[in-house]
Order: C-alpha cells, then sequence, then structure tokens
C-alpha cells in the first residue's frame, strides 16, 4: 500500500504563489514508478496538472505551463508542485497520485487539498 498526505493549500489572491506538498508512505513506496498532480474543480472531471516518471521525464497540462513547478524528492519520498502567477480558474482540489502498476492509471491517490484564487 501506499499512503499519500497532501500538503500547503489555502486562499491567495490572483498573481500569488503557493507550494503543494505530498508525503508517500507504505510498504510500496519503492515500487512506485511515477507520482503526479491532479486537480477537479467543482462541477468539472479531474485533469492531470503534471506528471514525472522515475526516470524524470515530466509532463504539465498546457493551462499550467511556465506557471506550475514539480519536483521529486526520491530520498526523501515527497513530491511539491509550485504554483505561480495563479489565476482563478487554478482554484481546485488538488491531488496527489502514485502508480505502481505498467500503464497509465494511477493506483493511489491523497486526499485532496484546496487551492483557491480570488480576483
Amino acid at each position: 500500500q501506499v499512503q499519500l498526505v497532501e500538503s500547503g493549500g489555502g486562499l491567495v489572491q490572483a498573481g500569488g504563489s503557493l507550494r503543494l506538498s505530498c508525503a508517500a508512505s507504505g510498504s510500496k513506496i519503492f515500487s512506485i514508478n511515477a507520482m503526479g498532480w491532479y486537480r477537479q474543480a467543482p462541477g468539472k472531471q479531474r485533469e492531470l496538472v503534471a506528471a514525472i516518471t522515475n526516470g524524470g521525464s515530466t509532463n504539465y497540462a498546457d493551462s499550467v505551463k511556465g506557471r506550475f513547478t514539480m519536483s521529486r524528492d526520491n530520498a526523501k519520498n515527497t513530491l511539491a508542485l509550485q504554483m505561480n502567477s495563479l489565476k482563478p480558474e487554478d482554484t481546485a482540489v488538488y491531488y496527489c497520485a502514485a502508480r505502481v502498476r505498467p500503464g497509465r492509471l494511477y493506483d493511489y491517490w491523497g486526499q485532496g487539498t484546496q487551492v483557491t484564487v480570488s480576483s
């Protein structure tokens, strides 16, 4: 099993910054082959924000490129998302996810952290 705990959400004005963190623990953390951040806004489907593989390959949603930066510390089993130049449309619950099986689906999810950007 993998447990994921997010932190760092909150309320910020447009143009501001927030940093999200995700701590991974559990018996299968050494089987993780990719991690990512997803978000879900009210009335919308959950969408990928950014993902990173064990090999270091990253993938960002077009809507956040140039504003968000993801980093992973394998020694500490943590994942971070630095969010700059935040916009009201970034308002959502942000989830950390981890994948242990081959393929594209994520197997484990955190409880989510709310990010609210006011205009």
